[in-house]
């Protein structure tokens, strides 16, 4: 379901299910720029009448509203698999305004347990960003060890405003420069560490990555560190020396009603991906004594303007 969404007939067999899913990625892979019109209707009420797209990456919700105790029907993506993979394709294709709102309108999906991958996109909205900044909670790795607020609450200023996707390494043929203010989203699903990551103009310039986590994950290691430096190496121009003048926070995301994640997250050494056992405990030691982390909360109400509001005030 996770890969096809919830329609029996394409589950329980094996050819309709080989069949659904060529389908469903050729779609997504076969969208070129002025085929993104046919994406809009996510996130609203729109009739779907010839658009195949909706056919196979949409389905149809029905929303009950508490307020005015009334129901009404809205299009969704079908699974989190087919969203994350549909929006770093609209990401890549779509201008950034169009895009925006497009978030805006999936900003309640972006946040249920069922769409974790996607989470990562709700951090270009303004009003998310504002309702977060003081939920942030920091993870401590002793008691006695002074607390540091995150860039995110001291610059309040800044945050993310664009999006960029980054392919697999061995697609992307020259590096670039780090820019502030970026999401970069990965569009491969097995990234390593973090779902996504932004650079922030703060003295020094800092590295946010969020990641959708629960609270009995386990510890990070030393090559998934490791990978992650790899990749970023392969990505930015100078990134060996500016990743050892950057400050660095993690943001561990979780839902409200999840069990909150109370501990550090520590980083073990092992021996795995060639990793040395020196080099092992060279990464141990920047991750103890860099990599600041913050547990974070989310609902649907971190997108409302007066749940914002009210974080400011």
């Amino acid at each position: 379901m996770d890969k096809v969404g919830p329609i029996l007939r394409h589950i329980f067999g094996e050819q309709a299910y080989d069949d659904r899913i060529e389908k469903c990625h050729e779609t997504v892979e076969e969208t070129i720029s002025p085929e993104t019109q046919y994406y809009t209707g996510l996130g609203n009420s729109t009739m779907w009448g010839g658009n195949n797209v909706f056919h196979w990456l949409a389905k149809v919700v029905r929303v009950r509203e508490e307020v005015c105790k009334g129901e009404f029907s809205l299009n969704l993506p079908i699974c989190d698999h087919l969203c994350n993979k549909t929006l770093c394709m609209l990401a890549k294709l779509m201008q950034q305004d169009d895009f925006n709102s497009l978030i805006l309108r999936l900003k309640h999906n972006l946040v249920s347990k069922n769409m974790e991958r996607c989470t990562v996109f709700a951090f270009l909205d303004a009003d998310f960003i504002t309702a977060i900044r003081h939920k942030l909670r920091e993870l401590k790795r002793t008691a006695r060890r002074q607390p540091h607020r995150s860039v995110l609450e001291v610059y309040s200023q800044e945050r993310p405003t664009s999006h960029h996707v980054l392919p697999p390494p061995h697609y992307f043929s020259e590096k670039v420069g780090v820019d502030c203010c970026v999401l970069y989203v990965p569009e491969v699903e097995n990234f390593p560490l973090l779902d996504g990551f932004f650079f922030l103009n703060s003295n020094p310039m800092t590295l946010v990555g969020p990641r959708m986590t629960t609270a009995n994950e386990h510890h990070t290691t030393t090559s998934t560190v490791r990978q992650f430096n790899e990749h970023l190496s392969a990505y930015f121009d100078g990134w060996e020396e500016l990743s050892q003048e950057l400050s660095w926070e993690i943001i561990y995301v979780q839902h409200a009603d999840s069990t909150p994640m109370n501990d550090w997250r520590r980083c073990d050494v092992d021996n795995t991906d060639g990793v040395s056992k020196k080099e092992g405990q060279r990464i141990a030691a920047f991750w103890k004594g860099k990599m600041r982390q913050y547990q974070l909360a989310i609902s649907p109400g971190d997108f409302r303007r007066d749940e914002a509001l009210r974080s400011e005030a």
